[in-house]
């Protein structure tokens, strides 16, 4: 994929990659509205990875490193694109942000039915840590 552009998104984009979750994205998120997403590119300008082609926005990763763990989120990929190598790209540039930052491991949140998901993410080099499991506490309602 020659036209492909990878960037660090900005305000003026959270519209677009908040309509565009919810047709590429598997699954929401309570922090998947306007709000959520300005704090993230606010407090850490560089987490939310986008790929666009032609001027099109066709794939996100969110990058998050706390100083001491780097996480992988919202990998999604245009359905119509998908398996284009738009999905590795996005990875590449997220793993070369956490070396940057000196991480020394990343994970990825992945839907445990999302089997199209696992496959992407085994091909990356990622793989399940069946003795973990994620706990969850809403903090607002």
């Amino acid at each position: 994929m020659t036209d492909l552009r990878v960037r660090a998104a900005v305000p003026d984009d959270l519209d677009a990659v908040l309509a565009f979750w919810r047709t590429a994205a598997e699954g929401t998120s309570i922090s998947d509205d306007r709000a959520g997403v300005e704090r993230l590119v606010a407090r850490d300008p560089e987490a939310l990875i986008l790929a666009e082609s032609g001027g099109e926005l066709v794939g996100t990763v969110i990058a998050g490193f706390d100083g001491w763990r780097c996480h992988l989120y919202r990998l999604a990929v245009d359905p119509r694109r998908r398996r284009q190598g738009i999905g590795s790209a996005l990875v590449a540039a997220a793993e070369e942000r956490f070396a940057r930052l000196g991480g020394r491991r990343a994970d990825a949140m992945v839907l445990v039915r999302n089997e199209t998901a696992h496959h992407a993410w085994r091909s990356a080099g990622y793989g399940p840590q069946e003795q973990w499991r994620r706990w969850v506490k809403p903090l607002t309602d």
